[in-house]
C-alpha cells in the first residue's frame, strides 16, 4: 500500500488429502481468502510454492493453469457471479463451454442435485439468494471437478438458508468424494468438517 509493505501470509506449510474437508476459518483481514486464492491458482505466491496432484500450480502457461482451473477445480464464491443475461441452465453450462465441451445434460443434472430442477430457465434475478447460491454450487460442480473452494459462501445470507447452503456443500462433497475447502469467519461453522485451520496474522494458530 503505496510505500508500505503488508504481508499478508507469513509462512504457511500445509497438505490436504483427497476427500477431506478443510474449513479455513479467521477474523476479517486474517489471510483467509488470500489462502483459499494461493491454492486455487488464482494468486501467485511471492515465494514458496502449491502443488497439485503432484505437479506444481503455478509452473506452466497461463493458458493450461486456466485449463487445470477448468478442468479439476469447482469455486464457490460470496457474490455468486451468476451472469444476469443468462438462465441458470446457462450459467452451469459455462465452465463446459470454456473448456470446449458441451455440458447441457451434465448442467440439467448438477441444477437437478442442487434441488433447481424446476429453475433452468429463470435468470438470477427471478431466484432468491439462496437459489443464487446453489445455482453457483452447481456451477462448480459441472466439470466434476477433484476439488472445490468455496469462499465465504453463505456471507449474503440468512442464517437459515446459510446452514441449508452449507448442507448441501458437505453431503455432496462427501456423496461424490471431492475435496473441499471452506473459508469462513464463523468459527462454529468450521467444525463440521474433518479440519478446521485458523489463521491469525498470516499463520496457522495451532
Amino acid at each position: 500500500m503505496g510505500s508500505r509493505r503488508i504481508d499478508v501470509l507469513r509462512g504457511i506449510s500445509l497438505e490436504v488429502v483427497h476427500g477431506e474437508v478443510v474449513f479455513i476459518c479467521g477474523a476479517s483481514g486474517a489471510g483467509k481468502t488470500t489462502l483459499l486464492y494461493t491454492l486455487a491458482g488464482l494468486e501467485r505466491p511471492e515465494s514458496g510454492s502449491v502443488q497439485f496432484e503432484g505437479r506444481k500450480l503455478y509452473n506452466g502457461s497461463s493458458a493450461s493453469q486456466a485449463k487445470l482451473r477448468n478442468e479439476k477445480m469447482g469455486f464457490v464464491f460470496q457474490g455468486y457471479f451468476l451472469l444476469p443475461e443468462l438462465t441458470a441452465l446457462e450459467n452451469v453450462t459455462l465452465p463446459g463451454l470454456i473448456g470446449g465441451r458441451s455440458t447441457m445434460t451434465q448442467a440439467r443434472e448438477s441444477l437437478e442435485a442442487v434441488g433447481l430442477g424446476d429453475r433452468l430457465h429463470h435468470l438470477p434475478a427471478e431466484l432468491s439468494g439462496g437459489e443464487q447460491q446453489r445455482a453457483a454450487i452447481a456451477r462448480a460442480l459441472v466439470n466434476d471437478p477433484d476439488i472445490i473452494f468455496a469462499d465465504e459462501p453463505t456471507g449474503n445470507l440468512d442464517s437459515k438458508t446459510g446452514d441449508a447452503i452449507v448442507d448441501l456443500l458437505l453431503s455432496l462433497a462427501r456423496e461424490r468424494n471431492k475435496t473441499l475447502l471452506v473459508v469462513t469467519h464463523d468459527g462454529d461453522l468450521a467444525k463440521r468438517g474433518e479440519r478446521a485451520l485458523h489463521i491469525v496474522d498470516g499463520v496457522i494458530d495451532v
